[in-house]
Protein backbone atom coordinates (compact mmCIF):
# COMPACT_ATOMS: atom_id res chain seq x y z
CA UNK A 1 0.00 0.00 0.00
CA UNK A 2 1.80 3.60 -1.19
CA UNK A 3 2.50 5.36 1.78
CA UNK A 4 0.45 8.29 3.25
CA UNK A 5 0.60 11.83 2.22
CA UNK A 6 1.85 14.75 4.88
CA UNK A 7 -0.12 17.93 5.25
CA UNK A 8 1.47 19.87 7.85
CA UNK A 9 -1.03 23.06 9.08
CA UNK A 10 0.33 25.45 11.08
CA UNK A 11 -1.99 27.87 13.26
CA UNK A 12 -1.04 30.81 14.63
CA UNK A 13 -4.26 33.63 15.62
CA UNK A 14 -1.52 36.71 15.36
CA UNK A 15 -0.93 35.63 11.67
CA UNK A 16 -2.94 38.65 10.75
CA UNK A 17 -4.66 42.05 11.74
CA UNK A 18 -7.75 43.53 9.51
CA UNK A 19 -6.63 41.03 6.42
CA UNK A 20 -3.19 41.74 6.59
CA UNK A 21 -0.27 39.67 7.53
CA UNK A 22 2.19 40.34 10.75
CA UNK A 23 5.35 39.63 8.94
CA UNK A 24 6.78 38.42 12.47
CA UNK A 25 4.00 35.78 12.91
CA UNK A 26 4.27 34.35 9.66
CA UNK A 27 8.36 34.07 9.58
CA UNK A 28 7.69 31.93 12.70
CA UNK A 29 4.88 29.83 10.90
CA UNK A 30 7.32 29.09 7.80
CA UNK A 31 9.94 27.76 10.57
CA UNK A 32 7.81 25.66 12.03
CA UNK A 33 6.08 24.21 8.90
CA UNK A 34 9.71 23.66 7.38
CA UNK A 35 10.82 21.68 10.47
CA UNK A 36 7.85 19.65 10.86
CA UNK A 37 7.43 18.80 6.86
CA UNK A 38 11.58 17.57 7.14
CA UNK A 39 11.16 15.84 10.44
CA UNK A 40 13.53 18.11 12.30
CA UNK A 41 14.18 20.72 14.54
CA UNK A 42 17.04 22.64 12.88
CA UNK A 43 15.68 25.35 9.78
CA UNK A 44 19.13 25.08 7.96
CA UNK A 45 18.89 21.08 8.27
CA UNK A 46 15.31 21.21 6.87
CA UNK A 47 16.44 23.26 4.08
CA UNK A 48 18.93 20.55 3.15
CA UNK A 49 16.37 18.30 2.75
CA UNK A 50 14.82 19.56 -0.06
CA UNK A 51 17.39 22.44 -1.34
CA UNK A 52 20.98 21.59 -2.32
CA UNK A 53 23.12 25.12 -1.30
CA UNK A 54 24.46 25.44 -4.89
CA UNK A 55 21.22 24.91 -6.40
CA UNK A 56 18.83 27.82 -7.67
CA UNK A 57 15.40 28.04 -6.29
CA UNK A 58 12.76 29.29 -7.77
CA UNK A 59 9.52 30.12 -5.96
CA UNK A 60 6.20 30.06 -7.89
CA UNK A 61 3.41 32.58 -7.07
CA UNK A 62 -0.06 33.06 -8.07
CA UNK A 63 -0.16 37.25 -8.58
CA UNK A 64 -2.68 37.81 -10.33
CA UNK A 65 -5.48 38.38 -7.87
CA UNK A 66 -3.26 40.89 -6.65
CA UNK A 67 -1.74 41.44 -2.99
CA UNK A 68 -5.13 40.34 -0.52
CA UNK A 69 -6.20 37.19 -2.57
CA UNK A 70 -3.21 36.14 -4.08
CA UNK A 71 -0.13 34.40 -2.58
CA UNK A 72 0.89 37.11 -0.07
CA UNK A 73 4.13 38.51 -0.50
CA UNK A 74 4.48 38.49 3.51
CA UNK A 75 4.86 34.36 2.86
CA UNK A 76 7.31 34.61 0.20
CA UNK A 77 9.33 36.89 1.86
CA UNK A 78 9.50 35.00 5.03
CA UNK A 79 10.71 32.04 2.93
CA UNK A 80 13.36 34.34 1.13
CA UNK A 81 14.72 35.47 4.38
CA UNK A 82 14.60 32.30 5.85
CA UNK A 83 16.87 30.72 2.88
CA UNK A 84 18.94 33.75 3.00
CA UNK A 85 19.79 33.68 6.46
CA UNK A 86 21.28 29.45 6.16
CA UNK A 87 23.34 31.06 3.44
CA UNK A 88 21.76 30.63 0.11
CA UNK A 89 23.14 33.09 -2.34
CA UNK A 90 20.80 35.37 -3.29
CA UNK A 91 21.49 35.33 -7.14
CA UNK A 92 20.23 31.87 -6.70
CA UNK A 93 16.77 32.72 -5.88
CA UNK A 94 13.98 33.69 -7.89
CA UNK A 95 10.11 35.00 -7.33
CA UNK A 96 8.41 34.33 -10.61
CA UNK A 97 4.74 33.72 -12.28
CA UNK A 98 3.93 33.79 -15.55
CA UNK A 99 3.65 37.55 -16.28
CA UNK A 100 5.59 40.33 -14.62
CA UNK A 101 3.09 42.58 -14.45
CA UNK A 102 1.26 41.00 -12.38
CA UNK A 103 4.17 40.59 -9.96
CA UNK A 104 4.83 44.06 -9.96
CA UNK A 105 1.03 45.30 -9.12
CA UNK A 106 1.24 41.92 -6.55
CA UNK A 107 4.31 43.82 -5.14
CA UNK A 108 6.91 41.00 -5.45
CA UNK A 109 8.79 43.07 -7.52
CA UNK A 110 9.42 45.80 -4.58
CA UNK A 111 9.91 42.46 -2.04
CA UNK A 112 12.43 41.82 -5.14
CA UNK A 113 14.36 44.74 -4.72
CA UNK A 114 14.37 45.01 -1.24
CA UNK A 115 15.53 41.07 -0.78
CA UNK A 116 18.42 41.61 -3.36
CA UNK A 117 16.77 38.72 -5.26
CA UNK A 118 15.18 38.07 -8.63
CA UNK A 119 11.41 38.31 -9.89
CA UNK A 120 10.63 36.91 -13.25
CA UNK A 121 7.55 36.33 -15.80
CA UNK A 122 7.53 33.40 -17.75
CA UNK A 123 6.48 35.33 -20.85
CA UNK A 124 8.98 37.58 -20.83
CA UNK A 125 12.17 34.74 -19.62
CA UNK A 126 11.12 32.97 -23.25
CA UNK A 127 9.55 29.18 -23.86
CA UNK A 128 11.91 26.66 -24.96
CA UNK A 129 11.30 25.13 -28.57
CA UNK A 130 12.52 22.13 -27.39
CA UNK A 131 10.82 21.10 -24.27
CA UNK A 132 6.86 20.97 -24.37
CA UNK A 133 3.63 19.15 -23.91
CA UNK A 134 1.64 18.22 -27.13
CA UNK A 135 -1.72 17.96 -27.11
CA UNK A 136 -3.96 17.09 -30.31
CA UNK A 137 -5.75 19.71 -29.43
CA UNK A 138 -4.95 23.03 -31.45
CA UNK A 139 -4.92 26.54 -29.69
CA UNK A 140 -4.79 30.24 -31.82
CA UNK A 141 -1.63 31.39 -30.72
CA UNK A 142 -1.21 35.17 -29.11
CA UNK A 143 1.56 37.45 -27.74
CA UNK A 144 3.98 35.99 -25.57
CA UNK A 145 3.51 32.23 -26.80
CA UNK A 146 6.63 31.23 -28.61
CA UNK A 147 4.93 30.49 -32.15
CA UNK A 148 3.10 33.06 -32.29
CA UNK A 149 3.48 35.08 -35.79
CA UNK A 150 2.09 38.61 -35.93
CA UNK A 151 -0.30 39.54 -38.44
CA UNK A 152 -1.19 36.01 -38.37
CA UNK A 153 -3.75 33.38 -37.25
CA UNK A 154 -1.78 31.07 -35.68
CA UNK A 155 -2.71 27.85 -34.40
CA UNK A 156 -0.62 25.66 -32.31
CA UNK A 157 -0.48 22.27 -30.26
CA UNK A 158 2.26 22.69 -28.43
CA UNK A 159 3.02 24.26 -24.95
CA UNK A 160 6.64 25.17 -24.74
CA UNK A 161 7.95 25.14 -20.91
CA UNK A 162 9.43 28.44 -19.77
CA UNK A 163 13.03 28.95 -20.05
CA UNK A 164 12.82 29.88 -16.08
CA UNK A 165 12.75 25.84 -15.70
CA UNK A 166 14.39 24.48 -18.33
CA UNK A 167 17.76 26.71 -18.51
CA UNK A 168 18.00 28.39 -14.44
CA UNK A 169 15.90 26.90 -12.18
CA UNK A 170 16.89 23.60 -10.07
CA UNK A 171 14.41 23.47 -7.24
CA UNK A 172 10.78 24.73 -7.55
CA UNK A 173 8.82 25.88 -4.32
CA UNK A 174 5.07 26.86 -4.98
CA UNK A 175 3.20 29.16 -2.89
CA UNK A 176 -0.60 29.53 -3.44
CA UNK A 177 -3.26 30.55 -2.20
CA UNK A 178 -6.56 29.24 -0.63
CA UNK A 179 -8.71 30.56 -3.16
CA UNK A 180 -11.32 29.05 -5.05
CA UNK A 181 -11.34 28.48 -9.04
CA UNK A 182 -14.72 28.23 -10.82
CA UNK A 183 -13.89 25.24 -12.31
CA UNK A 184 -11.26 23.73 -10.61
CA UNK A 185 -12.51 23.95 -6.95
CA UNK A 186 -9.02 25.69 -5.90
CA UNK A 187 -6.72 27.89 -7.70
CA UNK A 188 -3.93 25.41 -6.19
CA UNK A 189 -0.85 24.19 -7.01
CA UNK A 190 -1.61 22.06 -9.62
CA UNK A 191 -3.33 24.52 -11.66
CA UNK A 192 -0.61 27.59 -11.15
CA UNK A 193 2.01 25.25 -11.54
CA UNK A 194 0.56 23.73 -14.69
CA UNK A 195 -0.63 27.22 -16.74
CA UNK A 196 2.16 29.13 -15.11
CA UNK A 197 4.77 27.27 -16.84
CA UNK A 198 4.41 26.56 -20.51
CA UNK A 199 2.55 29.05 -23.01
CA UNK A 200 -0.44 28.44 -25.43
CA UNK A 201 -2.80 27.50 -22.38
CA UNK A 202 -6.06 29.74 -23.59
CA UNK A 203 -7.06 25.92 -25.50
CA UNK A 204 -7.56 24.60 -22.17
CA UNK A 205 -9.08 27.10 -19.89
CA UNK A 206 -13.15 27.12 -20.71
CA UNK A 207 -13.27 23.25 -21.11
CA UNK A 208 -13.08 21.65 -17.63
CA UNK A 209 -12.79 18.06 -19.56
CA UNK A 210 -9.55 19.48 -21.37
CA UNK A 211 -8.23 21.20 -18.30
CA UNK A 212 -8.91 18.04 -16.01
CA UNK A 213 -6.35 16.07 -19.04
CA UNK A 214 -4.08 19.01 -19.21
CA UNK A 215 -2.98 20.14 -16.24
CA UNK A 216 -1.83 16.87 -14.60
CA UNK A 217 -0.11 16.16 -18.15
CA UNK A 218 1.64 18.97 -17.67
CA UNK A 219 2.88 18.93 -14.19
CA UNK A 220 4.30 15.39 -15.18
CA UNK A 221 6.55 16.48 -17.35
CA UNK A 222 9.89 15.91 -16.26
CA UNK A 223 11.41 19.79 -16.54
CA UNK A 224 8.19 20.85 -13.90
CA UNK A 225 7.98 17.34 -11.54
CA UNK A 226 11.55 16.40 -11.52
CA UNK A 227 12.14 20.18 -10.32
CA UNK A 228 9.59 20.22 -7.46
CA UNK A 229 11.18 20.49 -3.90
CA UNK A 230 7.64 21.43 -1.90
CA UNK A 231 4.48 23.48 -1.92
CA UNK A 232 2.86 25.94 0.60
CA UNK A 233 -0.34 27.17 0.55
CA UNK A 234 -1.29 30.43 2.18
CA UNK A 235 -4.29 29.91 3.97
CA UNK A 236 -3.84 32.92 6.09
CA UNK A 237 -7.60 33.67 4.61
CA UNK A 238 -9.67 31.69 2.97
CA UNK A 239 -11.70 32.85 0.11
CA UNK A 240 -14.28 30.99 -1.04
CA UNK A 241 -15.40 33.03 -3.77
CA UNK A 242 -14.28 35.36 -6.68
CA UNK A 243 -11.25 33.17 -8.25
CA UNK A 244 -9.07 36.10 -10.03
CA UNK A 245 -11.00 39.18 -7.64
CA UNK A 246 -10.40 40.11 -4.10
CA UNK A 247 -13.87 39.64 -2.35
CA UNK A 248 -13.11 39.57 1.45
CA UNK A 249 -16.67 39.52 2.31
CA UNK A 250 -16.50 36.01 0.62
CA UNK A 251 -13.48 34.98 2.93
CA UNK A 252 -12.34 33.43 6.13
CA UNK A 253 -9.14 34.25 8.39
CA UNK A 254 -7.65 30.68 8.73
CA UNK A 255 -4.44 31.91 9.92
CA UNK A 256 -3.22 28.96 8.72
CA UNK A 257 -0.19 28.16 6.59
CA UNK A 258 -0.10 24.17 4.94
CA UNK A 259 2.76 22.55 3.73
CA UNK A 260 3.32 19.15 1.95
CA UNK A 261 5.65 17.44 -0.96
CA UNK A 262 1.93 16.57 -1.98
CA UNK A 263 0.26 18.88 -4.60
CA UNK A 264 -2.87 16.64 -4.60
CA UNK A 265 -3.00 16.52 -1.41
CA UNK A 266 -2.87 19.88 -0.88
CA UNK A 267 -5.55 20.41 -3.70
CA UNK A 268 -8.37 18.41 -2.49
CA UNK A 269 -7.82 19.41 1.09
CA UNK A 270 -8.11 22.59 -0.11
CA UNK A 271 -11.28 22.34 -2.14
CA UNK A 272 -12.80 20.66 1.21
CA UNK A 273 -12.02 23.99 3.25
CA UNK A 274 -13.69 26.15 0.66
CA UNK A 275 -16.43 24.30 0.73
CA UNK A 276 -16.66 24.20 5.05
CA UNK A 277 -16.58 27.69 4.88
CA UNK A 278 -19.13 28.33 2.17
CA UNK A 279 -21.34 26.05 4.14
CA UNK A 280 -20.30 27.71 7.74
CA UNK A 281 -21.86 31.28 5.80
CA UNK A 282 -24.83 29.64 4.56
CA UNK A 283 -23.43 29.57 0.47
CA UNK A 284 -24.95 27.76 -1.68
CA UNK A 285 -22.88 24.54 -2.36
CA UNK A 286 -20.84 24.59 -5.38
CA UNK A 287 -20.22 21.61 -7.32
CA UNK A 288 -16.68 20.33 -8.25
CA UNK A 289 -15.54 17.88 -10.70
CA UNK A 290 -12.70 16.15 -9.28
CA UNK A 291 -11.25 14.64 -12.04
CA UNK A 292 -8.01 17.08 -12.57
CA UNK A 293 -7.56 15.35 -8.87
CA UNK A 294 -7.99 11.82 -9.82
CA UNK A 295 -6.01 12.30 -13.10
CA UNK A 296 -3.06 13.08 -11.14
CA UNK A 297 -3.37 10.65 -8.98
CA UNK A 298 -3.26 8.01 -11.65
CA UNK A 299 0.25 9.96 -13.20
CA UNK A 300 1.43 9.15 -9.40
CA UNK A 301 1.35 13.32 -8.90
CA UNK A 302 0.33 12.74 -5.57
CA UNK A 303 -2.40 11.46 -3.46
CA UNK A 304 -6.10 11.17 -4.81
CA UNK A 305 -7.29 9.12 -1.91
CA UNK A 306 -8.29 10.73 1.04
CA UNK A 307 -7.84 7.40 3.60
CA UNK A 308 -3.92 8.00 1.97
CA UNK A 309 -4.04 12.14 3.38
CA UNK A 310 -2.78 12.69 7.19
CA UNK A 311 -2.72 16.11 8.28
CA UNK A 312 -0.48 17.41 11.33
CA UNK A 313 -1.53 20.27 12.85
CA UNK A 314 1.48 22.72 14.99
CA UNK A 315 -1.09 25.54 16.95
CA UNK A 316 2.02 27.98 17.94
CA UNK A 317 2.35 28.99 21.29
CA UNK A 318 1.59 32.57 22.65
CA UNK A 319 4.48 35.01 22.84
CA UNK A 320 5.18 34.60 26.23
CA UNK A 321 6.18 30.34 25.36
CA UNK A 322 7.80 30.72 21.83
CA UNK A 323 10.89 29.30 22.88
CA UNK A 324 9.04 26.26 23.76
CA UNK A 325 9.02 23.72 20.57
CA UNK A 326 5.33 23.59 19.46
CA UNK A 327 3.16 20.74 19.29
CA UNK A 328 2.71 18.29 16.75
CA UNK A 329 0.41 15.63 16.49
CA UNK A 330 -2.24 14.04 13.65
CA UNK A 331 -5.50 16.38 13.53
CA UNK A 332 -8.34 14.60 14.75
CA UNK A 333 -10.74 16.53 11.73
CA UNK A 334 -8.37 14.99 9.11
CA UNK A 335 -11.03 12.03 8.46
CA UNK A 336 -14.01 15.01 7.60
CA UNK A 337 -11.94 17.40 5.77
CA UNK A 338 -12.77 15.51 2.30
CA UNK A 339 -14.20 16.98 -0.67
Amino acid sequence: MPAASRIVVVEDPRATLDFRPRPEAVRRMVEAGLQALARTNDTAAAWRRFIGPEQTVGIKVHAAPGPLSGTRPAVVEALVRSLLEQGHSPDRIVIWDKHRENLEKAGFVELGRRLGVAVEGAVEAGYDPDVFYDNPIPGELVWGDLEFQPGQTTMGRRSHVTRLLTGRIDRLITVTPLLNHNQLGVSGALFNLALGSVDNTRRFLNDPERLAVAIPEICALPAIADRTAFHVVDALIAQYYGQEESLLHYATILNQLRFSTDPVALDLQSIAELARQRQRAGQPKVEVSLAPYHNAGLLELGAADPERIVLETLRLAPADTADRPPALSPDPTAATLRP
